[in-house]
């Protein structure tokens, strides 16, 4: 199982579309997935998570889990509960709870969190704020 896959799978998701289906999987969370043969350019809001192994340029405001897959390839400003990062994002994150960066993640921009990490191999470029105090008070949205 590579690193992806546990990472996926401690989350409460899964690397197999079909597997995060809530009809075979009880109590999973609605969300959606932009496959890796896919790209994406514009802004999604709403309830649940959204896993990226494509191309996603736009904006992000979800209330639940963002995966950014090895490989994946965003240029977004993200607002999500928690969002993990194991390919290249361009843009500026903020998560309530917390924003993990994978050995294969690149991020270029800001991060806003409430727990922040960074595996060996991972590159941050930009400023980091970590404010333990915030976590859990919500995901800010923008109007």
């Amino acid at each position: 199982m590579s690193p992806l896959d546990r990472a996926l799978r401690y989350l409460g998701l899964s690397n197999s579309f079909e597997d995060d289906r809530p009809e075979r999987v009880p109590g999973a969370r609605a969300g959606a997935l932009l496959g890796a043969g896919l790209s994406f350019r514009g802004n999604l809001s709403g309830e649940g998570d959204f896993q990226i192994a494509g191309r996603f340029e736009g904006d992000i405001s979800v209330t639940g889990r963002v995966t950014v897959a090895e490989g994946a390839e965003v240029n977004a400003n993200i607002t999500a509960f928690a969002i993990e990062v194991g390919g290249t994002v361009r843009g500026n994150l903020s998560a309530s709870t917390r924003v993990e960066i994978l050995p294969t993640g690149v991020l270029t921009g800001s991060l806003k969190t409430g727990s922040f990490s960074a595996a060996d191999g991972a590159s941050v470029k930009g400023e980091v704020l970590v404010d333990p105090s915030a976590a859990g008070r919500g995901v800010e949205t923008k109007s």
